[in-house]
């Protein structure tokens, strides 16, 4: 994965748009899986494409409109889409947009509460429930798997080790993530990177909530 590991880091803020351009930066690849950010300047616009396998884009700065023949979906900052399969989809940016997509090979497993063209956001698909650690499986097939979490205040996983390179993507709240024996704060919005078999353990120092992309293959 094309990212370093062990440090607090912005995706927005990597990756700013460029006046009159749509940037595109690969991160992670694996079969028909991947892992990549696009930045599109305002006015901007990527052509109507078909596939015959899902994304999922989470924008993380400004506005997406997914268009999906005569049917938008405005994605906001924070909000995610399920692209539809086999049908021309296209996306534009009317102001400075940057947002994550993660290809979903054929035959991905996805779950029912997301509908495909419906934007949604990640943190309210899961609850906080008192003094638990709640896991909620998005999407996975053989070589990644998307889930999200919420821990409540004080609530943590003591130290592990994931099985390949992992993203964190904070969505609410605050935690300290452990890697390695040094302690990062992590706040929604940002992101942190865990080598595959790198020791880390994360603590909610506030009820937080976070998606958690593993790569297996």
């Amino acid at each position: 994965m094309n990212e370093t590991a062990g440090h607090v880091f912005s995706i927005a803020a990597d990756n700013p748009p460029v006046v009159g351009c749509t940037v595109s930066r690969p991160v992670w690849e694996a079969g028909s899986n991947g892992l990549s950010y696009f930045s599109l300047g305002a006015g901007t616009d990527i052509s109507a494409e078909l596939y015959g396998y899902h994304r999922l884009e989470l924008v993380v700065a400004g506005e997406e409109a997914l268009m999906t023949g005569a049917v938008t979906a405005t994605v906001n900052t924070g909000q995610a889409v399920v692209t539809p399969t086999d049908v021309p989809v296209g996306v534009r940016a009317e102001k400075d947009t940057v947002y994550v997509e993660l290809s979903l090979e054929k035959g991905t497993t996805v779950n029912s509460v997301i509908k495909p063209g419906e934007a949604f956001t990640l943190k309210d698909l899961i609850p906080y429930q008192d003094g638990r650690i709640v896991n909620m499986d998005l999407a996975h097939n053989d070589s990644m798997k998307f889930v999200l979490m919420s821990f409540d205040a004080g609530i943590g996983l003591s130290e592990h080790a994931a099985p390949g390179d992992a993203l964190v993507f904070a969505l609410d709240g605050e935690a300290i993530i452990t890697y390695e024996g040094v302690e990062n704060t992590v706040r929604a919005g940002q992101t942190f990177k865990f080598d595959g078999g790198g020791r880390h353990a994360v603590r909610a120092n506030k009820r937080f909530k976070m998606a958690l992309l593993v790569t297996l293959a």
